[in-house]
């Protein structure tokens, strides 16, 4: 299984969804996270807290992660995460070590 990681440090979940300009995909299995490769993306957000739900935008982001099952991040607005499920895709919220998601 396929999972993306919004970091800013590769080391530990600690970016918001809508602020990520990339996203470190693992694979996971049998125990063990294997990264994959790191997908560069335009955010989602544009800075501005009023700034109105890009559809375009987001399906730019969603296109990048399409393979994966989860996405672990520290935040995720309600739209993007109902757009996200809608394509079988499941925003995971936390925030620390990567290598500790799946101790």
């Amino acid at each position: 299984m396929l999972i993306a990681i919004a970091s800013t440090d590769g080391e530990t979940v600690n970016e918001h969804f809508g602020r990520a300009n990339r996203f470190l995909i693992y694979d996971v299995s049998q125990g063990n996270m294997t990264l994959m490769t790191v997908r560069d993306v335009e955010p989602l957000s544009t800075g501005d807290k009023n700034h109105p739900f890009d559809q375009e935008r987001l399906a730019e982001v969603a296109e990048a992660v399409k393979d994966c099952k989860l996405i672990y991040c520290t935040k995720i607005g309600g739209r993007p995460r109902q757009e996200l499920e809608k394509i079988g895709i499941t925003a995971v919220i936390g925030f620390g070590p990567i290598s500790e998601i799946f101790e």
